[in-house]
């Protein structure tokens, strides 16, 4: 399966470098995270619970980044596994300045996924994926504007996370909104 997107942070190159590598920011945009810590440099293992559909489970896994070139790109390397399946993949992340203060990130890569995750469908999972890489993003948006607010005014941030709930009634909405502009009901309504 491929990936790829983006998304324009507010904050510089080197906020939101930082921001990608602060694990207890990390864990606040991504839904049932139970642990994600450094283990090495540039090293990171996560616990997370994951829905897909009527595929729920926890998984466990490493995440490597690698080729970094400093404030602008590197590699992302994810190797996850679980009672529902495993998931491996590797990507590539851009960070473009635009010159106002905001980043422009950019991502490819390609995903694995097996076991019984890989039973419920190419189009769930693509959905999922859009919504949790989405949701993901407004999260550390968020966190990166009371990160800059918090250091701002000498105080401590106080982070933001997503709720499993939240996130469920996301990938919900989204799904219903792909279904409604499917080709084959757009034929139905006429359009």
């Amino acid at each position: 399966m491929k990936v790829e997107g983006e998304h324009i942070f507010k904050g510089t190159q080197k906020q939101v470098w930082d921001l990608f590598r602060d694990t207890e920011v990390m864990a606040t945009a991504l839904p049932g995270t139970e642990k994600m810590e450094a283990v090495g440099e540039n090293v990171y293992e996560a616990v997370m619970n994951v829905r897909v559909g009527p595929v729920a489970g926890k998984f466990s896994g490493n995440l490597v980044i690698s080729n970094e070139n400093f404030p602008e790109t590197y590699t992302m390397t994810v190797d996850g596994r679980g009672k529902p399946g495993f998931l491996k993949g590797v990507g590539d992340v851009i960070l473009s300045d635009q010159g106002d203060g905001s980043t422009l990130m950019k991502y490819t890569g390609e995903v694995q996924i097996g076991g019984k995750l890989a039973g419920v469908g190419q189009r769930l999972i693509d959905t999922v994926s859009k919504s949790i890489i989405n949701q993901a993003f407004d999260i550390l948006d968020q966190n990166l504007v009371e990160r800059s607010a918090a250091e701002a005014e000498g105080r401590e941030a106080e982070y933001q996370g997503a709720s499993e709930k939240d996130y469920a009634a996301t990938v919900a909405k989204d799904l219903v909104g792909g279904v409604l502009s499917a080709p084959w009901v757009k034929k139905l309504k006429g359009k």
